[in-house]
């Protein structure tokens, strides 16, 4: 009989085997994992249902009841996104998750000179209580889970809610769902906010207070790390962060008298699930671990105000648009992440999400996908399958450890609200962002049919297309019909008694409910506080460095730099280029990462500020004396705002001022574009120092195609 062999012998045998190569990986989050994890590496991991509940919040699990199965949608009008939900529902969907458009976030009505190309284009437009009627008609709100993903109007929106099951006949204590409610993460990342930091916290603080004492079915805030993952962020910094989030929230609530037992079992979380597999399951075990220390050290004494329960969704910004049905495969290998991971609830992002809202075909693979894990895998059998896993629990662990490290950072900033206020994590995600896209251009970080086996030709691919005109029409009618019908002096009662709510210390959601009930429209609400609060308005300030550090030695990189310096010397100065982000839409990911990487390159960048309009995008880019604007647009108003910008820029007499688009723009709509002067496209997976070959191009250098020399006669 041999003896045992020990990890010296697999030691000795690996580095044989291996050459004396390191095999050891280095983790975005800043930590390597080694090829083998024994017993040693692992601690106990406890039991599930038991504190501190990394192993699931429920001792059996989905052995006992498996996750929800929700998809998140909305779209054009209320009526095609109930049409869509009911759909959906009788084929196995067990709850509704809205998506609402940019209009509807930001606060205003669909009639607002400001919104002209959002509404309805990545959402469903809401402006009364008359369409979240519509929107949940023959959907019993004394029975369905309802999830909305709301923060800047989640005062409107959940007053519209509120009485629209009332007029169903439905009670607020039957009400059962989620609002998201989360605003500091949109100041760090998605950018949807309203009002600035200050009053959106007491606005968060009323809300957990009316649903507190009037909707015990229900979850007043979903604290997302879902929208910093899709905005870059490492796993460490989503923990950390969104952890912090909630903790602040907690400790806001409780500044208002609220007894942390009252309201903490009701908040909920949500978190993004990528494709790096075991690192997404032990991240919604470190998850629940750091909330049980959390809220133990904040007093709670009852074990259901210490359980972290989440919802997840599968990465969008993971889809590609090239080769597109790889994205099938990419949502499954992270839907199984966050069930091995111990979600509460799931949504599957369907395969053209890329570049289009998803068409009925795409969305029911997409939820199939769920089906198809929670009935054929066995996967529910069993609590917590990976738990014990020498690799996840020692992942775990390390997760844990330096999450807290990071929230460790917040605290000594004066907590989540002054860190946030600092711009701290905000420009530490922007740097992971950056980081991120220069792995992918330099290859290191694989994409199948993006940068490695990359196809000569991409099929045709048909998407789902909103008539923004059309649906901005019909709101328009129904706005005019719903002022035309209600109690104008009861209806500005109501807003006037809002208004002054906000200026002294009344509960903002149960004035605004009752400012629904008089009909006041999303835009009116939300204006009746900003009356008082203001509007928080940005400028994006890119961070600087990382493209030039990771492409130092980069033979392509060089001969970008050059050009930069040819145009500048051909110009006297250097070439200058406005990143615009028009329209309602903050997502700035992509904008900053181009924002980042030309500026390393050389160019000058002007940032615009978000959410502008073309007439501003145009005034700014003549008075900034601009050579060239690149517009990013991620919420499908490209059709929409980037020709008006053209035809203004030509208006003014700049028509020389270049236009390129970049983002979310399916290639049908390319050629479209290009008529209406665009000069460059550069949809998801475009590589961003080819881009900078193309700027230079545009901009009269003769520049060569990549892995070619330039003939310096020819220059």
């Amino acid at each position: 009989m041999t003896d045992k062999p020990t990890v010296s012998d697999w030691n000795d045998l690996a580095d044989k085997e291996s050459k004396g190569r390191d095999l050891s990986t280095e983790m975005p989050e800043g930590f390597a994992v080694k090829p083998l994890y024994t017993e040693a590496d692992s601690a106990d991991p406890g039991l599930p249902g038991f504190a501190p509940f990394t192993r699931g919040v429920k001792a059996t699990m989905y052995a006992g009841r498996p996750w929800t199965i929700r998809q998140y949608a909305g779209f054009s009008t209320a009526e095609e996104s109930n049409a869509f939900y009911r759909r959906n529902l009788a084929a196995g969907q067990k709850g509704l998750s809205v998506a609402f458009d940019l209009a509807t976030h930001r606060g205003y009505d669909s009639d607002h000179p400001r919104v002209v190309g959002d509404v309805g284009m990545a959402g469903v437009a809401i402006d009364t209580v008359e369409d979240m009627q519509i929107l949940f008609d023959q959907i019993p709100l004394d029975t369905m889970s309802v999830s909305m993903t709301m923060n800047g109007a989640v005062i409107p929106v959940l007053a519209f809610y509120i009485v629209a099951g009332e007029e169903q006949g439905v009670s607020t204590e039957q009400l059962s769902g989620t609002i998201q409610n989360d605003i500091l993460k949109e100041f760090m990342v998605r950018n949807t906010y309203i009002y600035p930091p200050a009053p959106s916290m007491r606005i968060v603080s009323d809300i957990i207070g009316y649903t507190s004492a009037n909707m015990p079915r229900f979850n007043s805030i979903s604290i997302s790390g879902y929208h910093m993952h899709e905005a870059g962020a490492t796993a460490v910094q989503e923990l950390a962060f969104t952890i912090a989030d909630g903790k602040e929230y907690v400790k806001s609530a409780m500044a208002t008298g609220l007894d942390i037992d009252a309201f903490a079992g009701r908040l909920s979380f949500f978190f993004g699930i990528g494709m790096n597999f075991f690192m997404e399951i032990a991240k919604l075990r470190a998850a629940r671990t750091l909330w049980y220390k959390v809220m133990d050290d904040l007093g709670a004494q009852s074990e259901r105000s210490k359980m972290l329960r989440t919802h997840c969704q599968t990465s969008g910004v993971s889809l590609q648009e090239q080769d597109p049905y790889n994205n099938v495969i990419r949502t499954t290998v992270e839907a199984m992440a966050a069930t091995l991971g111990g979600t509460q609830s799931l949504h599957t992002n369907a395969l053209d999400e890329a570049i289009a809202l998803p068409t009925d075909f795409s969305a029911r693979i997409a939820r199939n996908t769920q089906l198809v894990l929670q009935e054929e895998t066995g996967i529910t059998n069993v609590v917590d399958p990976l738990g014990g896993s020498y690799y996840i629990e020692a992942l775990t662990a390390k997760l844990v450890e330096e999450a807290e490290v990071l929230m460790a950072e917040v605290d000594s900033l004066g907590g989540m609200t002054k860190a946030v206020d600092s711009g701290m994590p905000k420009q530490r995600i922007e740097q992971a962002a950056a980081a991120k896209q220069t792995r992918v251009d330099k290859g290191e970080d694989v994409i199948i049919g993006v940068n490695k086996y990359r196809r000569e030709t991409e099929d045709h691919l048909e998407t789902l297309e909103v008539d923004n005109h059309k649906v901005r029409e019909g709101q328009i009618t129904r706005l005019k019909k719903n002022r035309e019908g209600r109690d104008e002096a009861a209806c500005q009662a109501a807003l006037a008694a809002l208004t002054e709510g906000a200026k002294g210390d009344g509960n903002l959601l149960a004035l605004a409910v009752e400012a629904a009930r008089q009909r006041a429209s999303l835009g009116e609400i939300s204006k009746a506080m900003e009356d008082v609060f203001g509007r928080y308005d940005t400028t994006p300030k890119p961070v600087k460095g990382v493209y030039k550090t990771a492409y130092e030695f980069d033979k392509r990189w060089a001969q970008v730099l050059e050009g930069v310096q040819s145009v500048e010397k051909r110009l006297g100065r250097k070439p200058k280029i406005m990143v615009a982000k028009m329209g309602q839409d903050g997502h700035d990911r992509g904008a900053n990462v181009i924002a980042s990487a030309f500026t390393d390159m050389g160019f000058e960048v002007v940032s615009g500020p978000l959410f502008q309009t073309p007439d501003e995008t145009m005034k700014m880019a003549i008075e900034n004396e601009v050579d060239a604007i690149g517009a990013s647009s991620l919420a499908a108003g490209h059709k929409t705002l980037i020709p008006e910008l053209i035809d203004l820029l030509k208006g003014a007499g700049r028509g020389d001022i270049k236009v390129v688009a970049g983002g979310v723009i399916p290639p049908q709509d390319y050629d479209f574009l290009r008529e209406a002067g665009v000069q460059g496209i550069y949809g998801p997976g475009s590589n961003v120092v080819e881009c900078g070959a193309d700027m230079l191009r545009l901009l009269g250098h003769n520049m060569p195609p990549a892995g070619e020399e330039l003939d310096e006669a020819a220059e």
